[in-house]
């Protein structure tokens, strides 16, 4: 199965915080392959630099270290994502979370999740 992290999912990962047991195990699973957009560092980088995130170390060293000891791969946002979020509709407000959703969507992707507003599209929500 091909994984997208919420923003939230992965800094709970890279904070220690447990999933539930569903995203869990289907993060652990070697067979799955778990990717973090680039929506979501952008996000993490946003929020830093306005003071609403509060990180152990500067977004970039945290990013790369915990993606690589995670083995999470990184997913670029591409025009056809863009494109995609046009068409969606207006269900959740989040800017960051409707690109995650319109790249999950056009790529085939399950998101990992808590935010029950994202089950309202058409993609599949793992939590």
């Amino acid at each position: 199965m091909k994984l997208l992290l919420d923003t939230c999912a992965f800094l709970w990962l890279a904070g220690g915080r447990h999933l539930s047991p569903a995203a869990s195990a289907v993060v652990s699973d070697p067979a799955n392959e778990v990717y973090l957009s680039a929506v979501s560092v952008w996000e993490v980088v946003s929020k830093y630099r306005a003071g609403k995130l509060s990180l152990p170390e500067a977004p970039h060293q945290l990013i790369l270290t915990e993606r690589d000891l995670r083995g999470v791969r990184a997913l670029p946002f591409d025009e056809e994502s863009a494109f995609q979020g046009r068409r969606l509709p207006a269900l959740h407000r989040d800017p960051f979370d409707r690109m995650l959703i319109a790249q999950a969507i056009g790529l085939g992707l399950a998101i990992v999740t808590p935010d029950p507003l994202i089950a309202q599209y058409p993609v599949r929500v793992v939590w």
